[in-house]
């Protein structure tokens, strides 16, 4: 059948009225930090077709921003013709920007995005002063660094950022 996106607004319209169900294919540290009352959690990595509730509610599929959503929904689509899912345009950012409620947890964990953040500039400084103090060999690192967000800025994924969430606190 295939999928569509969908406004905030108009999943809101249809959460109100009963005529649908979430799907939340962040990782669960990001989950457990804020999520949409009453959305189930299965992850990005592990979502297939057979997983989606069985319900004649629409399916709303929802991440962060949006990309990892298209992603969910193409890859159900593509394991089965008979579903039809639809993914939040902007993910859980636009619905908050639309000041609808979520549920809020207190996670220990920074979320994913901070943890990448961290990690690209500890080691892009330590590349760089030890490139000056140790070796220019250590210049590859930011090098590397920096050709690993242009990747992520041009395809939308993040290598680093899939490599933390498989870590144990994220889980």
């Amino acid at each position: 059948m295939g999928y569509q996106n969908i406004s905030a607004r108009d999943a809101q319209q249809w959460l109100s009225n009963g005529e649908a169900v979430f799907i939340d294919v962040r990782e669960p540290a990001e989950f457990a930090n804020k999520h949409i009352e009453g959305a189930k959690l299965i992850p990005l990595g592990k979502i297939s077709a057979k997983d989606l509730p069985s319900t004649n509610k629409k399916i709303i599929i929802y991440c962060q921003k949006g990309l990892r959503g298209n992603s969910a929904c193409a890859k159900v689509t593509k394991q089965s013709n008979e579903a039809t899912v639809y993914n939040l345009e902007g993910g859980i950012q636009s619905w908050v920007d639309a000041g609808f409620h979520t549920i809020k947890g207190e996670s220990k964990v920074l979320p994913i995005d901070r943890q990448v953040q961290l990690t690209i500039g500890l080691l892009a400084l330590t590349g760089s002063i030890a490139g000056h103090f140790i070796s220019p060999a250590f210049l590859l690192i930011p090098a590397f660094l920096g050709a690993g967000l242009i990747f992520a800025g041009l395809s939308g994924t993040c290598g680093l950022a899939v490599l933390l969430a498989k870590l144990p606190w994220n889980q």
